[in-house]
């Protein structure tokens, strides 16, 4: 991967890091799962009101396996495929387009050192993890 991509990614890492940004992707999928299997089987046990408890019962389960799920971002930044960098990399370009830099270390230097471009990357990159990645952001105080 060419050294302009890592070096944008340790930029956002490092932002994200500064800020103590975890995301957390929402697993509807399971929870509708565990739901849907929980009132099935309540359903075969008991009927109609077991379908009914089976419901509740296996809906406050399936919300409960999925909350509280969170990654600090620049590990899900890292984990990311080549493409997704690419398109990071893409929209940090447009941002960054007037910023000329050598390495990771004098960009993040010269971007830390500006507020309204730190503004920008993490609208950016909020935007990103909550469209691209469909998961909740978080700050950690």
């Amino acid at each position: 991967m060419p050294i302009m991509v890592e070096d944008i990614m340790k930029l956002l890492c490092s932002i994200s890091e500064q800020r103590k940004m975890k995301a957390a992707v929402k697993h509807s999928g399971k929870g509708a799962l565990v739901t849907g299997a929980v009132a099935f089987v309540g359903g075969l046990v008991g009927g109609p009101p077991g379908l009914a408890v089976g419901g509740a019962v296996g809906g406050l389960l399936g919300a409960w396996m999925t909350s509280g799920q969170f990654k600090p971002i620049p590990q899900i930044l890292m984990e990311l495929p080549p493409c997704e960098k690419q398109k990071l990399f893409n929209e940090v370009s447009n941002i960054l387009r007037h910023v000329e830099w050598t390495d990771a270390v004098q960009l993040t230097a010269l971007v830390m050192a500006n507020d309204v471009l730190q503004q920008q990357l993490l609208a950016m990159l909020v935007g990103y993890v909550t469209k691209e990645l469909q998961a909740e952001v978080r700050y950690d105080d």
